[in-house]
């Protein structure tokens, strides 16, 4: 028996473990039931890792604000025996290139981060984009977006395990296994039952299972989650020539890149004309680099027409469906069980305020830090989008 069961232990799981076992009001029993220990296959070890405060809506740019400040003094919180977690935290900034089409809407996300107390500088013009960034070719863009501060990319991989290895030192327990069903008495889950064929009695049972967040669900008797996995490829790149340092680059195309080593990291995501269907594998679609890619990377950074692309990995977006926002909370008539799905790409950045935020509804039915209810449930039942635009 334990009385809260964490349904994978990513980085969206092991955080909301670490932040129940380390809440001081908190005596009970966390126990964390992970598929892949290894992490292998997990978008927490695959992810290009990074965090900004460039959101869309309010709620989006709190959660980036305490997970900057977090992830910025982890050594302290996550440290386990005086040794300090480390995952390569490097300050930068996040540099959004804007054409006449996406003016108005940029506009408008601007004077929302502005009035949220983000640090963001518009740069008007291609003049004067051109002067500030000579490497940028600057032809069909009208504006451009920089983040001035409270952003920066990370050790996805690290970050996980160091939540997960602060979480057991507090007396979580972790499970190797699959939950392959979910009992439920009327309005009430009772007890995972996993492929060993053992069974685990839970008080209360959170869903962190990534892009299997709907078959979990569904093992619970709640149908309709819009959570599903889209493979996203990402390609490391050497160049020729340096490549700009501290910034995360994304393009009007809605291609990305931003400096890794001696080389680059870049990649995409499909636009909302482009198909984009359901994906279990892992595969690298290198069509993706060659047909697309290159070209846009090479048209607005005249260097990069001499690159080589050496290593891909594939990965998953949990992808909501509804409004690509997070989906957090009790569900309505499930009473205890809990949703932390849907992150649409931003699990990583968004680990440290859903841990936090989860615990608390957990142990007192209320928001404390954040008020994170406007990523309830209720929003999927009555179809009402929180539409988040800014998605990488």
């Amino acid at each position: 028996m334990t009385d809260i069961a964490i349904i994978g232990g990513g980085v969206i799981g092991s955080a909301i473990a670490y932040f129940l076992a380390a809440d001081p009001g908190f005596d009970g029993s966390v126990t964390v039931v992970e598929r892949d220990s290894s992490y292998e296959f997990s978008t927490s070890a695959r992810s290009v890792a990074s965090i900004r405060q460039q959101f869309s809506t309010r709620e989006n740019i709190a959660i980036s604000r305490f997970g900057y400040d977090f992830l910025k003094n982890i050594g302290t919180h996550l440290a386990v025996d005086g040794d300090a977690a480390d995952i390569q935290f490097r300050d930068g900034a996040y540099l959004f290139l804007i054409d006449g089409t996406q003016r108005a809407a940029y506009d408008r996300v601007l004077d929302l981060q502005l009035s949220c107390g983000a640090e963001v500088e518009q740069i008007e013009g291609p003049k004067a984009i051109g002067e500030r960034f000579p490497w940028v070719n600057p032809e069909g863009l009208e504006t451009a977006h920089l983040g001035l501060s409270g952003e920066g990319w990370f050790d996805g991989y690290g970050l996980t395990r160091a939540f997960r290895k602060k979480a057991v030192s507090l007396g979580v327990r972790y499970i190797d296994g699959e939950v392959i069903g979910i009992e439920r008495e009327g309005a009430r889950v009772t007890a995972l039952k996993l492929a060993d064929g053992s069974r685990l009695p839970a008080g209360q049972i959170v869903n962190a299972a990534g892009g299997r967040a709907r078959l979990v669900a569904e093992m619970a008797g709640i149908d309709g989650l819009p959570v599903s996995p889209r493979k996203r490829c990402v390609f490391f790149c050497e160049c020729r020539d340096p490549v700009p340092q501290g910034l995360l680059v994304i393009d009007n195309s809605g291609t990305y890149f931003r400096a890794e080593g001696n080389g680059f990291l870049t990649g995409r995501s499909p636009g909302p004309e482009e198909n984009d269907p359901e994906n279990w594998d892992y595969d690298v679609d290198y069509s993706q680099f060659e047909d697309y890619l290159w070209p846009t990377l090479a048209n607005r950074v005249p260097a990069f027409e001499a690159i080589r692309q050496t290593s891909a990995w594939g990965c998953h977006y949990a992808m909501c469906l509804l409004d690509a926002n997070a989906i957090l909370g009790p569900h309505p008539e499930v009473e205890n069980f809990f949703f932390a799905n849907g992150f649409s790409g931003h699990g990583m950045q968004q680990s440290p305020a859903i841990g936090r935020g989860l615990a608390e509804i957990l142990t007192t039915g209320l928001y404390r830090t954040i008020d994170l209810s406007v990523f309830g449930y209720d929003r999927v039942l009555t179809g009402t989008p929180l539409e988040e635009t800014e998605v990488i």
